[in-house]
């Protein structure tokens, strides 16, 4: 089964090669054409013995001219995507046919969760319990690891179809030529498109970019996944519950001012206008389509008199609908919704009404009239209809509202303290920045009481302040015209206190989002997000003092007693390595949730994970259910970031298997409370131990270290990477040199490049032999957390992932970059150690030198893909020397650029 599996998809690739390389021969000549070749056998006969081509590539490619070079940086990465685009088919396609066979009960499915609560015992009560809370929530974020432009990915797109369309004939079939002739076109195209932009991304390209993914598949999806739930539960139990919507989409883009200068007021009113725009004119639509379809005659069925009145109020008098009360009263649904959408964005999508009519007063009224549409139809037998047809477009608006999704604000705590000094020194004369935490919170805390506002027309405030009051005006607006779910959670970065919170508080009260009082009220959840490794160890004991101030705690109850706290993985793991960080991470969870309990607050946690293992990434089901007891407690969000968001939704398969992923697995996470069978509490301390010899081992390196920086800077094209027009964020949070300043995602990304990862293993080996060397039987412990414990499972095989691609030979060549050769030999000598110490023990602990043993489809994609990316590394070193050197020539930078796109697009979630 496999090995067919494996034969198919190595025949689509080639198959593509192919047509890749007839192009290439046809629009760049015969010499460019051999030398691509000689590359690409040498680094698959390579690669299939075990070994690494950069030696034998390397006077071939570099004695060729730079033209040449170009054409073969573009050549691989073509076929990178390429065969990334035939390895999503060939999945969407499995997952269809498990489906239509029936066979939907695998891990990370619904119904396989349910069986397994079945199985158990446990009371079909207690599953609706957990599922009227359901709530889950992928917030896409905006950052510079997405390296692919959308003309691309249309065209990729087009190539899957064509590819799906081919694999359903018969291998005879006459239409398999002409499926291969529009291939060729597709692939002519691409060939003839620039994988650079000319430009940076601005914000609003980003806000476009992130709203293609609700027409490409979320608008289908996420209404299908909640019909799906609704299916199987009713399937198992009899018991009655009323779901609301499961899957709610998040975003930052528009809203997130941390370290984005270019988020500003403006920017953050076309996020949420074009979100409105984009949501009103898919409901538009589908009422319309709606009123085209229901032509239900009343000489025929008798609907109810809720259903007769709004169709005489619809203004429709045309005599050829006389007896359709169904089209009539959708085309008034319609009108109102039009009026509706006329008053909160300039430019109605969708087709005109007939009728100028009253408009809407929310969108929950559109809501009830579906639900009147509906329930007519069962009054007649036509429950099927409505079901077909009504109640998706029901769960549609439900879900996306007149919002799309919730717009996170976010800022850091440092700008937040800034604007709260200033408008207390002109409104009070108090030096804010003087006083201590205890005298900030007493402060702080009588300003939520009070309702004089600190803002004054009449002073003049800096640039910092008057920015900031506008975006939080900006939200007030969006919250009136839209309601409270365009903008419901306010994100505080580098959160490390009580007053970091209440000074949002304050700031929310000046632009009337705050109600003030004994009581005071907000429609904002304020969610302190905690980053590094100390801030974590922290944060329950500030969790427990923010919810013992009554001020506050009235806030969360108005909130409905549930408190937001955003975890954050990219930082703790740069601050900390990777066993420390996830060990915290863990840790702090199951202090917050206790912090919460004792509260009598419900805790819910945002994950702030990004694409890559150092910076929180993995196969999600796994992820989730490794968290700790109780953490998971119906409801998660998390961050979707970088490249992986085209990848997961993109496409309609892609994207309902990623949500029913999270879906499932936050039922199951939520319905177990107790720790797994076989669990030890030595794993625990065990753990601590490892976590703090990592982290010295780590900390080591990068930042004790004096010149570890320059190393870094040496190894890897930051510095270049900062160029791309990949994003619209700097690079570093401030101008400085310091690894600490500098953004984890750029430092992860960097690593990637030159295939070290060094973020995603470091330090672990180190740790492991600590332990073996005072524990005789450490290797059978190990051993037992990793069968044991989901935890420890997850740390292991996310960790083998990442060593699955790393290359230290591919390393060495970059390393080659470090002019001072003490400093490149001391640090790579270093590094080369520890990755073998790691390796050594991934093979003790999980019984296997295979990395992937576990992942055998991650096996086949590497296989495939990792051949193409040698020549890219060749030239990437090549292109940076010349390029640091002194080198102005454009067509080495634009080869530059070329090699981390391709290098990028090959390794698939680098960031």
């Amino acid at each position: 089964m496999v090995s067919a599996r494996n034969s198919e998809i190595g025949e689509d690739i080639r198959l593509l090669g192919r047509l890749l390389g007839d192009v290439v021969r046809t629009q760049s000549g015969e010499q460019v054409f051999a030398l691509i070749e000689r590359a690409r056998l040498a680094a698959v006969r390579e690669r299939k013995v075990g070994g690494i081509a950069i030696a034998e590539l390397a006077p071939d490619l570099l004695a060729a001219p730079i033209e040449d070079q170009l054409d073969l940086i573009r050549a691989f990465a073509w076929i990178s995507l390429l065969a990334n685009t035939v390895e999503d088919v060939h999945l969407e396609q499995r997952s269809r046919v498990d489906r239509s066979s029936g066979r939907t009960h695998h891990e990370g499915s619904i119904a396989a969760v349910l069986d397994q609560a079945l199985a158990a015992g446990v009371d079909g009560s207690d599953v609706a319990a957990v599922l009227r809370e359901l709530a889950v929530s992928p917030v896409l974020t905006a950052h510079p690891t997405e390296v692919r432009r959308k003309t691309v990915l249309d065209a990729l797109g087009r190539i899957a179809d064509l590819l799906g369309g081919r694999s359903r004939l018969d291998p005879e079939a006459p239409e398999r030529e002409d499926i291969e002739a529009q291939l060729q076109l597709e692939i002519l195209l691409l060939w003839q498109t620039a994988l650079l932009r000319l430009s940076k991304l601005r914000v609003r390209d980003e806000i476009n970019e992130s709203l293609r993914y609700y027409p490409a598949s979320l608008f289908e999806v996420i209404p299908a996944i909640q019909r799906d739930l609704d299916r199987e539960f009713a399937k198992r139990w009899s018991t009655p519950y009323e779901l609301g919507p499961v899957v709610a989409m998040g975003s930052w883009i528009g809203g997130d001012r941390d370290g984005n200068p270019y988020v500003n007021a403006e920017v953050l009113r076309e996020a949420t206008t074009r979100q409105a725009t984009t949501a009103l004119g898919h409901h538009l639509i589908s009422i319309h389509r709606l009123s085209v379809e229901l032509s239900l005659s009343s000489r025929l069925v008798a609907p109810t008199c809720e259903l007769v009145a709004i169709a005489e109020r619809s203004a429709d008098h045309s005599p050829f609908r006389a007896d359709e009360p169904y089209r009539r009263a959708l085309r008034g649904m319609h009108g109102r919704l039009y009026a509706f959408a006329a008053q909160l964005v300039a430019n109605v999508p969708g087709p005109l009404p007939h009728a100028v009519l009253e408009a809407y007063g929310s969108i929950d009224e559109l809501v009830d009239d579906l639900d009147v549409v509906s329930d007519s139809l069962r009054s007649h037998g036509s429950g099927a209809l409505a079901e077909a047809h009504v109640i998706p477009v029901r769960r549609s608006v439900a879900t996306f509202g007149a919002h799309l999704c919730a717009l996170d604000a976010r800022q850091n705590s440092a700008v937040h303290e800034q604007v709260i000094a200033e408008l207390l020194a002109v409104a009070t004369g108090t030096d804010y920045l003087a006083l201590d935490e205890t005298a900030r919170v007493e402060l702080l805390t009588a300003e939520l009481r009070s309702a004089r506002l600190l803002r004054t027309p009449w002073a003049t405030y800096s640039d910092l302040t008057r920015s900031e009051l506008a975006v939080i005006d900006e939200i007030d607006r969006a919250v009136v015209s839209h309601g409270p779910r365009i903008v419901p959670h306010y994100v505080i970065s580098k959160a490390e206190s009580v007053s970091d919170v209440l000074e949002v508080a304050v700031l929310l009260k000046e632009s009337g989002l705050l109600v003030p009082g004994v009581a005071p009220s907000t429609t904002l959840d304020i969610v302190p997000l905690f980053e590094t490794i100390e801030d974590l160890r922290r944060a329950p004991q500030t969790l427990a003092a923010l919810l013992a101030n009554p001020v506050y705690r009235s806030l969360v109850a108005a909130r409905g007693d549930r408190q937001e706290v955003m975890i954050g993985y990219s930082d703790s793991n740069k601050d900390g390595g990777y066993l420390t960080s996830t060990w915290s991470l863990y840790q702090a969870q199951i202090e917050l949730v206790r912090v919460a309990r004792a509260s009598g607050t419900r805790l819910r946690l945002f994950h702030g994970r990004g694409g890559s293992v150092g910076r929180g990434g993995g196969p999600a089901y796994q992820a989730i259910l490794a968290q700790p007891s109780g953490s998971v407690d119906g409801a998660l969000r998390i961050t979707e970031q970088g490249e992986i968001v085209a990848a997961r939704y993109s496409h309609p398969a892609a994207a309902r298997r990623n949500l029913e992923t999270l879906v499932a697995a936050t039922i199951a996470a939520s319905l177990s409370t107790r720790e797994p069978i076989g669990y030890d509490d030595r794993f625990g301390k065990t753990m601590a131990d490892l976590s703090r010899v990592a982290m010295r081992a780590y900390r080591a390196l990068v930042y004790d270290d004096g010149r570890f920086v320059e190393f870094f800077r040496s190894i890897t094209p930051i510095a270049e990477i900062a160029r791309l027009n990949i994003g619209s964020r700097p690079a570093s949070r401030t101008s400085s040199n310091r690894i600490e300043d500098l953004r984890a995602i750029p430092w992860v990304f960097g690593w990637a490049q030159c295939r070290l990862s060094l973020p995603a293993w470091y330090g672990v080996g180190t740790a492991f032999d600590m332990l073996s060397a005072g524990d005789a039987g450490a290797a059978s412990l190990l051993q037992s957390m990793h069968s044991q414990w989901p935890f420890f499972r997850s740390i292991v095989e996310n960790m083998g992932m990442v060593l699955a691609k790393t290359d230290i030979s591919i390393g060495r060549r970059y390393a080659t970059l470090v002019d001072d050769v003490e400093l490149r030999e001391r640090v790579m000598s270093e590094i080369e150690a520890e990755h073998a110490r790691t390796l050594r023990w991934h093979a003790t602990i999980t019984g296997s030198t295979d990395l992937l043993a576990g992942n055998p489809a991650l096996a086949r994609s590497v296989a495939n893909r990792f051949p193409y990316l040698d020549p890219l590394h060749v030239l990437q070193v090549e292109m940076l020397r010349r390029y640091r050197s002194g080198d102005t020539e454009p067509l080495v930078a634009r080869a530059l650029e070329l090699t981390i796109n391709a290098i990028a697009t090959g390794l698939r979630n680098s960031g």
